[in-house]
């Protein structure tokens, strides 16, 4: 299977998709993947989590009612520039009549990372986000004394994680004050692999809070 950013195509017809009929019924999400498959290949195996099943975990998350944005990052990509990128799209979406409370940004590991910057940036208390695997001990975001989230905000930790902190344990996100939030710790015994898979244990609460009021 080539390589294929399969999903970058709705940026090309958005507008369309966004004036169309009933088009503020719709939920926007942004999928964020691993730092895994900036460097790698669809097809390439992570030599202790396999493969990184990217395609499945965005056929699992789409639906009817759903418009999902999502590619395959460059390698090395800067997690500060291109979660400016992310904003400006949120950002054009929200000038185009889309309410901030029907997006999401939902990123696995480093792009978890990517859209707590995100979050950050916009500082938009109606944005919606799910952090997956993007919580850990003396992390670079909580090194940043000033780091402060906003947003409605699920985080998702897998208790074999190595060095993993539950995010309500994290400064930057006890100083945010954030007044709708939810975490769960899954116990799949996958450690950081639970994120390369698309596991319902994960995608499931994901897509719930995706269309949570």
């Amino acid at each position: 299977m080539k390589p294929r950013n399969i999903y970058m195509a709705v940026l090309s017809f958005l507008s369309v998709v966004i004036y169309g009929q009933n088009s503020q019924q719709k939920q926007y999400i942004f999928f964020l993947h691993n730092k895994f498959l900036e460097d790698h290949s669809f097809d390439e195996k992570h030599p202790q989590y396999g493969v990184a099943e990217y395609e499945t975990i965005l056929n699992k998350l789409k639906d009817k009612n759903t418009v999902l944005i999502s590619e395959k990052r460059k390698a090395n990509t800067d997690p500060t520039v291109y979660a400016q990128k992310v904003k400006k799209q949120i950002d054009s979406l929200m000038k185009k009549g889309i309410p901030a409370g029907r997006i999401t940004v939902v990123g696995t590991s480093q792009g978890g990372y990517i859209a707590q910057y995100v979050s950050n940036y916009e500082k938009n208390s109606q944005l919606k986000f799910v952090f997956i695997g993007a919580s850990f001990k003396d992390d670079s975001l909580e090194k940043d004394k000033n780091f402060r989230l906003y947003g409605r905000i699920l985080s998702i930790t897998e208790k074999s994680d190595n060095g993993h902190v539950p995010m309500s344990k994290e400064q930057r996100l006890i100083r945010s004050g954030i007044k709708d939030f939810k975490e769960i710790e899954l116990n799949t015994g996958l450690n950081h692999g639970f994120l390369f898979k698309a596991l319902n244990d994960w995608i499931a609460p994901t897509k719930q809070w995706i269309f949570h009021k």
